[in-house]
């Protein structure tokens, strides 16, 4: 079996994309729908579907060969954002150097450091996360700053 060539790399990612927005828009139409029907309750399971397309979206768009891709990967992670927001949903998106929260966030990988000042910080965010209604649905991952003196306690 022969190495794919570009183009047909191109033509999956394309694949993946035009499946990617239909599966959106099917998702908004089924939001919306219920919506009309008066259901005010917030569908934390549909919320929770869009945020794993839109991290999808993200990671396509970050490992896009060309722009026309990544710009339309990024455009399809902004629309879903939305779908999210105007749902009810809440994207947990922490800065590098804020405090790390266990409330909104996963420690999932330990950055060591001299600098006491950066102990339990956020070093970096590997996945954004999930709030609705105030509530936790999927924790931000995140690299945190450890000092060497405070994980030996």
């Amino acid at each position: 079996m022969s190495d794919p060539s570009l183009r047909e790399i191109a033509d999956k990612v394309d694949d993946v994309a035009r499946l990617v927005h239909r599966q959106s828009a099917t998702l908004g139409q089924l939001a919306d729908s219920r919506a009309a029907n008066g259901s005010a309750a917030v569908d934390v399971p549909l919320l929770v579907e869009l945020h794993a397309l839109r991290s999808d979206a993200l990671t396509c768009a970050a490992t896009a060969r060309s722009q026309k891709e990544r710009a339309a990967f990024t455009a399809l992670a902004g629309g879903l954002e939305r779908l999210l927001v105007g749902r009810g949903g809440t994207v947990v998106a922490p800065v590098a150097g804020a405090e790390f929260s266990g409330a909104t966030m996963e420690a999932a990988e330990i950055v060591p450091t001299d600098d006491v000042t950066l102990d339990r910080t956020v070093a970096a965010v590997l996945e954004q996360g999930l709030q609705v209604g105030g509530r936790s649905v999927r924790p931000a991952r995140v690299a945190v700053h450890r000092t060497r003196s405070s994980r030996t306690r």
